[in-house]
């Protein structure tokens, strides 16, 4: 399944809910830290695959925990399957938690589960997710 694909189906089961989705990629370090002080202000939620910034990204770490935005990291493939230098992640400390190994559906999860997350909690409804 393409990128487009993927941001396809998750802007299909975000609009039932209320829910605007931004899709972002980039495989720079800093293209990524930079839409993320741009466009997390007005954000609920994050969703994201850091790729091979998983391992060494400590930019993009510390950028996800200057915005404060609850963040749910996703991986197509079972990082924990992997070489033992893939099974370490600088970017989860600062996340509600990973999903891992289930290919594109990995995404669709960490949707339902980061609006459930927000809409349990105090406050607004979420209505963008980045």
């Amino acid at each position: 399944m393409t990128l487009a694909e993927i941001d396809a189906r998750l802007k299909a089961e975000a609009a039932p809910a209320g829910v605007e989705l931004l899709p972002f990629q980039s495989n720079s370090e800093g293209e990524l830290i930079d839409f993320l002080h741009r466009e997390a202000e007005a954000a609920d939620g994050i969703i994201i695959n850091p790729g091979a910034l998983t391992h060494y990204g400590l930019a993009l770490r510390d950028a996800l925990a200057a915005v404060g935005r609850p963040t749910v990291e996703v991986h197509l493939s079972n990082i924990y399957a992997r070489e033992e230098w893939r099974r370490r992640s600088v970017i989860a400390p600062v996340t509600l938690g990973q999903i891992t190994g289930f290919g594109w559906r990995g995404y669709l999860a960490a949707l339902r589960l980061l609006v459930e997350i927000l809409r349990g909690g105090e406050g607004e409804e979420p209505t963008r997710a980045l």
